[in-house]
């Protein structure tokens, strides 16, 4: 995620040098008739449930959110997610069909989905049977036993108009909230960091739990449909253009993105042979800002951080103000601020800090914003011809109020998530353990990290005793000055 413009005031010169997740019992009972969609509208392809992967490996260990407790359901190991999505603009209406493969990680007498109730659901099978739910706002109940490591099968079809969810933060750019969202033009965004996905489909939404996703996306032509991962195929008839699109590696649902609008591509590749697609409006050619500079990002952090760690990488730009490293789909609202190359920087550092080895619990954020946040301010001493020390003192001078206003990185206030304690004080921490061991023993560690923990999750006590394994040092009291202390540690 990009760094908002900070609600504090900071310096103008430092705004202008950066950049940039279960309920109650419910009430609502279903069994409800299946309703066909309106006359006129999209309807969505019947998902192809057959997967081409083995879902070993996306078994995951989820956990209860220490920040987020009311989002997600340990119980539930999501595998797959299998989404076919209808748009029709004219009446903002989303028909859908989602078939999702899970694991059961405990015996109990129902499971527990995140599903906002604005959507209407229209059948609910699971292994082929129908079974009953109960809904309470943002929680889907469904009862039907499951029993510990067994595999199952969840089909629904829904429709209606989705709605996007409060965001727990003040930041500016999520004024709208989390989620789904539609412009005035009719046209869909989605972005939802710490949680949202369950506003347009049934997920299990925390960082914890990564799936494979495909798509099947629906849109009358000339718009297009966008999502995660590699397009597999494009077809249009009747005046209806359904895109399909392929994510092989798993990826936590924060980390899932989906758009419709009317977008003329470019495609490009990095030196290294990455294929790039700039996903920008075809009415306003200029909205993808300095995008293109994605293909030369690549090369520039595979310096540092090895091989991108993905097939595919593309840029969708939306009408809006935020910039998301959604996995393989970074989505940027078409500012100058948000299209501009420290921002294209921060969110490719995302997929070997965030998306291929992504936080198991929202309390270590940090652990990917920090680093992206360092990496970010390397490229930008580079640009600006001067050295890194210099970089660090102009953020320092204004890291500690960030600190005050939403507390230390490690241990923020749930209600201002994102805020600016999550970026300076972990970058300004990455460069002094630099200082301390030295460019050849940091820059194995940055390295071997995202290498090693690849397509997985981690905590922070997983990252500290790996990194003192790697590095020999005892670094216990230095990671718990930097990350939760309450003002800013003396710098070397």
């Amino acid at each position: 995620m990009s760094l908002p413009r900070p609600p504090i005031l900071l310096p103008v010169a430092a705004l202008a040098l950066v950049l940039a997740g279960c309920g109650g019992d419910g009430a609502e009972t279903a069994d409800r008739p299946t309703t066909p969609p309106p006359s006129g509208t999209a309807t969505p392809e019947a998902p192809d449930t057959e997967m081409a992967e083995d879902t070993a490996v996306a078994v995951s260990e989820t956990r209860e959110d220490s920040v987020y407790p009311e989002v997600g359901d340990p119980l539930v190991d999501a595998l797959h997610y299998d989404l076919s999505l209808a748009w029709t603009p004219e009446s903002d209406t989303l028909v859908a069909t989602e078939v999702l493969t899970f694991r059961a990680t405990d015996d109990a007498e129902r499971f527990q989905l995140d599903f906002d109730d604005a959507l209407a659901i229209d059948s609910l099978t699971v292994d082929g049977e129908e079974v009953g739910y109960d809904r309470d706002d943002k929680d889907l109940f469904v009862r039907l036993p499951v029993t510990e490591d067994e595999q199952y099968e969840l089909e629904m079809s829904y429709s209606g108009t989705p709605e996007p969810y409060d965001a727990p933060t003040l930041r500016s750019d999520f004024e709208l909230g989390v989620g789904w969202h539609v412009t005035p033009d009719h046209e869909v965004w989605t972005i939802q960091e710490p949680y949202g996905a369950f506003t347009w489909f049934a997920a299990n939404d925390q960082p914890a739990d990564k799936a494979l996703y495909d798509f099947t996306l629906t849109v009358p032509e000339p718009w297009t449909g966008v999502a995660n991962g590699e397009l597999t195929d494009t077809t249009t008839e009747g005046g209806l253009r359904t895109t399909t699109w392929h994510l092989a590696e798993p990826a936590s649902s924060y980390l899932v993105t989906v758009a419709f609008a009317d977008y003329t591509p470019i495609e490009l590749a990095s030196d290294s042979g990455v294929p790039v697609t700039i996903w920008g409006p075809t009415d306003d050619p200029s909205a993808i800002g300095e995008t293109e500079y994605a293909a030369e990002a690549i090369d520039w952090l595979e310096e540092y951080l090895g091989p991108y760690p993905f097939d595919t990488f593309g840029i969708l730009i939306y009408d809006g103000e935020s910039g998301m490293e959604t996995q393989t789909m970074v989505t940027l609202g078409a500012t100058p601020y948000a299209t501009s190359k420290p921002v294209v920087v921060h969110e490719l550092a995302h997929h070997w800090y965030g998306d291929t080895v992504s936080p198991a619990d929202w309390s270590d954020v940090w652990m990917n914003e920090g680093m992206a946040m360092y990496l970010q301010g390397m490229w930008e001493a580079e640009d600006e011809g001067i050295s890194v020390d210099e970089k660090m003192d102009q953020w320092a001078a204004f890291e500690g109020e960030e600190r005050a206003y939403a507390g230390p990185p490690a241990d923020y206030d749930p209600r201002n998530f994102g805020s600016g304690n999550i970026y300076f004080g972990p970058a300004l921490m990455w460069h002094e353990l630099r200082e301390r061991i030295g460019d050849e023993a940091f820059f194995a560690m940055v390295r071997d990290w995202p290498a090693e923990q690849e397509n997985d999750t981690a905590d922070r006590e997983e990252y500290f005793a790996w990194i003192e394994e790697h590095t020999g040092e005892e670094l216990t009291a230095f990671f718990e000055d930097w990350l939760l202390g309450r003002t800013t540690p003396p710098r070397d």
